[in-house]
């Protein structure tokens, strides 16, 4: 947190490369909200822009009673669900092209695990399409849940604050997603194709 309060007071300062920072540390987070509930390639980039553009503007009122990534995922949310709200506009459903698709891969898979083989590499990477694939077919909110609690690895109160939701709730819809997950996959692919 001190890091956090250091970084802001910089920001809230005028120094341009402490955002700048702030920016690049979230911008995974906000990436993962925006891009899991907005359809519309260009509307995206322009919605994550306008999210920190918030964040800057309301950085003097931050009052540190929740983790900065959750206050921050809580303004990507929020300015997603407005977003829904106004253009009633369609939920994502997970069609990126390949080259957007591999570089969000390397930024979730983070490095490359050199002790793999070619062939374990390319089976690792199916199975990340498959499930990209199927966590398309999820509700929004089970998408995002999934999303930030594997991915953003937060808690479930953390999600909670960002969702306007009770951890128990956040809980219950992992749950059902994971499994609604499980069956789509045993039903399109025999076991023993997938999971080996």
């Amino acid at each position: 947190m001190d890091t956090d309060r250091e970084l802001i007071n910089k920001i809230i300062d005028g120094n341009q490369h402490a955002f700048r920072i702030l920016v690049e540390d979230y911008r995974r987070l906000v990436s993962h909200i925006v891009y899991r509930m907005v359809a519309d390639t260009s509307d995206r980039e322009e919605l994550a822009q306008e999210v920190f553009i918030k964040i800057y503007r309301n950085l003097a009122g931050y009052r540190f009673k929740s983790k900065l990534s959750t206050w921050i995922g809580k303004i990507a949310y929020n300015s997603c669900l407005n977003y829904l709200q106004k253009k009633k506009a369609p939920l994502y459903e997970d069609q990126i092209d390949r080259n957007d698709f591999q570089s969000k891969q390397k930024n979730i898979s983070g490095a490359k695990d050199e002790s793999l083989s070619p062939d374990q590499l390319l089976q690792n990477q199916q199975v990340k399409t498959l499930l990209r694939e199927e966590i398309s077919h999820l509700s929004v909110q089970q998408r995002t849940i999934i999303t930030l609690f594997h991915f953003d690895e937060m808690s479930y109160k953390e999600i909670g604050e960002i969702m306007n939701l009770p951890a128990g709730t956040v809980k219950s819809h992992l749950f059902r997603a994971r499994k609604r997950l499980k069956e789509r996959l045993l039903a399109k692919y025999k076991t023993e194709e997938f999971f080996q």
